[in-house]
């Protein structure tokens, strides 16, 4: 909103200091004793025909070009066109007539006439088409921005279903085993909702902040698989790594990947996660076993959390990350290095 209104503001005083410009030209160029002449043009005159041609350009620019020129007004807009430049001629002849009778005698007088009120039209025009297209482009952006916010805010709406799906399954795993871990974990999990619902409606969160959120979810699983599932989490940062910002809950679906797809149908499951930060990139690894032979039960999400962080790598860093996916002798793996803006 300021960006538009400083534009306009902008325009406003460009088109104060051409016409005023114009206006004053007779007035630096000459002086009273020569009649501020420029030329053999009075000052006079040559002021009465720039407030006419100011008429003619606001009246064509402003108006006439906008409201009829198109398909239904066409033919009404050349006849008012030509009557507008038409008249204007016609008025400046008048005044020439009226007040300076002796420019009638002037071999050029109906180049003087004439020639502006068909240049200042021609121009006009072109004004009129320039500040249409960059209106228009600027529509255009505007759209795409807001497209792109909603496409953001629902792919991000789908990571918390998804996500909560999935950890209150844990839960019900938790409560069928009467584990006393069990309101540790539901204390995790609402800590984790508050961080979903009130620090994720920004467009970006300190990388501290997601870490941290990371490390909840890895701690909340700990909870529920124990000794069953071997987790290594290797977190390399120094202080001004956690100053860098990053789209939040991006990293958790591939750690929600790992523990879905590698736990459950393994003697010896186990789960390696790295991230580090080098020269303003994050490095983040996730790799976890798996059976290839046992035919996996997955529910109809399956699969939401990487295609949706695959769209969202692509609509807000793109040509600033890389994603590689290894999938090869029951083990499966993600290097994702994103480049930290």
């Amino acid at each position: 909103m300021k960006a538009s209104v400083n534009f306009k503001n902008i325009g406003y005083m460009l088109h104060l200091l051409i016409w005023g410009g114009l206006l004053a030209v007779p007035y630096f160029v000459s002086d009273a004793a020569n009649g501020y002449k420029i030329g053999n043009l009075p000052g006079l005159f040559f002021t009465e025909t720039v407030l006419i041609n100011m008429v003619i350009f606001y009246a064509n620019a402003m108006w006439l070009y906008p409201k009829l020129y198109n398909r239904s007004y066409w033919w009404l807009y050349i006849i008012i066109s030509i009557l507008l430049v038409t008249g204007s001629v016609q008025l400046k002849l008048y005044t020439v007539t009226l007040w300076f009778p002796f420019m009638m005698k002037m071999p050029a007088i109906y180049r003087y006439v004439y020639a502006p009120s068909v240049v200042i039209f021609v121009i006009s025009i072109i004004y009129r088409r320039i500040i249409d297209n960059i209106r228009f482009e600027r529509e255009q952006k505007e759209k795409q921005a807001e497209q792109l916010l909603t496409e953001l805010k629902f792919l991000r709406s789908q990571i918390s279903p998804h996500f909560l799906f999935n950890t209150l399954t844990n839960l019900v795993s938790l409560a069928r085993k009467k584990s006393d871990r069990l309101e540790e974990s539901l204390i995790m999990l609402s800590d984790l909702i508050r961080y979903m619902l009130y620090d994720t409606q920004g467009q970006k969160v300190e990388l501290r902040k997601e870490i941290n959120y990371l490390n909840s979810y890895i701690a909340l699983q700990n909870l529920r698989f124990g000794n069953d599932v071997k987790v290594d989490c290797s977190i390399e940062l120094n202080d001004e790594d956690i100053n860098y910002t990053i789209e939040p809950m991006l990293l958790i679906p591939f750690v929600e990947n790992a523990f879905k797809h590698g736990t459950g149908y393994l003697e010896y499951p186990y789960i390696n996660i790295k991230l580090s930060v080098k020269q303003g990139s994050l490095i983040f690894e996730v790799q976890n076993n798996f059976d290839a032979d046992v035919e996996t039960s997955k529910d109809e999400n399956s699969g939401i959390g990487l295609a949706n962080v695959k769209t969202r790598l692509n609509m807000l860093y793109k040509n600033n990350y890389s994603l590689k996916i290894s999938n090869s002798d029951n083990l499966f793996g993600i290097i994702l290095i994103l480049k930290l803006i």
